[in-house]
């Protein structure tokens, strides 16, 4: 009986081994043959599951993108408006090993995004629906009694700190700035709460 062989496991494996090869040596390292010898697969293989590098690159983009989203999206349903809030805004800072991690391969391919029209469009797509998120849970915490062009600064400004954050992380031994970026939110929240 021939062997049942799981396509989409297969992969979810390549975009696994694409990730680990970006994050370790960037954009560089993933090339197709060492994206075969560390799947363990047959030379050729990788064409059966992708036609191209690129498309490859666009499932791990989209695997890191969803993986954030996730992260963001998937918090307790029952946390009050400023928990959530804390927790929406946790979700995409890099406070530990496997967020700094996704932000190495993230900041690899925003570079590779800037020539690539289908990868920034999708990244637009996370930033604008990130964004609408934060400005409904900044609104949920002020009640929605005050200024959606307000909520809207300050969803700007987390974004802009969140993406910044992550840059400097990869700068830095992973964990070190975990304390200042918890600062980071402990004040944001109070001064959204306040």
């Amino acid at each position: 009986m021939p062997k049942v062989i799981d396509h989409d496991q297969r992969r979810r494996e390549i975009v696994e081994v694409s990730k680990r090869l970006i994050a370790e040596g960037g954009f560089e390292a993933a090339t197709m043959r060492s994206i075969v010898t560390a799947a363990g697969f047959a030379n050729g293989a990788l064409k059966h599951y992708f036609a191209s590098k690129d498309g490859i690159i666009a499932a791990t983009f989209d695997s890191v993108l969803a993986e954030t989203a996730q992260r963001a999206f998937d918090l307790d349903p029952t946390l009050g408006p400023v928990a959530a809030l804390r927790g929406f805004v946790e979700a995409a800072m890099p406070l530990d090993a496997e967020r700094i991690s996704s932000a190495r391969v993230l900041l690899v391919l925003w570079g590779h995004s800037v020539a690539n029209p289908e990868l920034a469009a999708q990244y637009r797509e996370l930033l604008t629906n990130w964004r609408a998120e934060l400005v409904a849970r900044i609104g949920a915490v002020w009640d929605h009694s005050r200024d959606v062009v307000a909520a809207g600064v300050i969803a700007d400004e987390i974004i802009s700190v969140t993406i910044g954050a992550n840059v400097a992380s990869l700068m830095h031994p992973v964990g070190a700035l975990v304390t200042r970026y918890t600062d980071y939110i402990d004040a944001l929240v109070a001064r959204v709460a306040g």
